[in-house]
């Protein structure tokens, strides 16, 4: 089977020319979100025009959080608005509920602190009007909208984690935001495509340390969360482009 993604934004957390690294994946029984970044649903539109693969932000039940810096989840609050006010109202998607955030604890922890003073409407809302947060062990895969997620801890500034997810033999890795971690890269590499992060910092993994992988690791790998001014001359692995449709084929294991 093949697992179909439509990349929607590559850019880091200081692009001027790009959204938030984010995606989402369309071969479940409903759309999967990966992150959800700023302006998400002027993303999500020109992700749709610039594919081909019509994306309608009510029809996303699930969104995967890699963590809460901004670039990766100041969506979440028009994406919550957008639909609480479609269930206010008379849509076929009022009866499907408030979406699915899927998260680790620790970012799950923090995730209402981080929307509240925009959205408790003078403290008479809570997270469960907007969304249902479902938390996800690093010890046991969740089957989100009939794909296997399973998650692993990164290293960065603050709690954050890197996905893995498969249908049918076919497997996408995703590094989230993470230092450069040889143990998370090894964990990513049972995946048939692996889409990991680089930016030139501490907490960022620089393309010189991709760069020096093996060769038929590279290979399966496609980098997001690029500065604005990052040279493809300056790898063989190729870099994302928001609106590109990324098909992940594998075999059953």
């Amino acid at each position: 089977m093949t697992l179909r993604v439509v990349i929607i934004g590559t850019g880091s957390a200081l692009s001027t020319r790009h959204f938030g690294s984010s995606a989402v994946i369309v071969s479940g029984s409903s759309p999967i979100l990966i992150d959800c970044p700023d302006s998400v649903l002027r993303a999500l539109a020109q992700g749709s025009q610039s594919s081909g693969v019509t994306i309608d932000p009510l029809c996303i039940q699930d969104i995967l959080i890699t963590h809460l810096h901004g670039d990766h989840a100041n969506g979440l609050e028009a994406m919550g608005w957008l639909h609480w006010i479609a269930r206010q109202g008379t849509r076929a998607a009022d009866s499907r509920g408030a979406p699915r955030i899927h998260a680790i604890a620790p970012v799950a922890a923090r995730l209402w602190e981080r929307l509240a003073p925009a959205m408790d409407q003078n403290g008479s809302a809570t997270l469960a009007d907007y969304f249902s947060v479902k938390i996800i062990d690093p010890s046991t895969p969740a089957i989100v909208a009939g794909l296997q997620v399973e998650v692993r801890p990164a290293e960065h500034l603050i709690p954050g984690c890197g996905f893995r997810i498969s249908q049918g033999g076919a497997t996408l890795g995703w590094s989230g935001d993470t230092r450069f971690d040889p143990a998370h890269i090894d964990w990513l590499s049972s995946a048939d495509l692996i889409v990991h992060e680089t930016t030139e910092s501490r907490v960022h993994t620089p393309i010189a340390c991709l760069n020096a992988l093996a060769p038929a690791l590279r290979r399966k790998m496609r980098l997001i969360h690029m500065e604005d001014l990052f040279d493809q001359a300056v790898t063989d692995i190729a870099a994302l482009h928001e609106g590109e449709v990324l098909e992940v084929s594998g075999t059953p294991r």
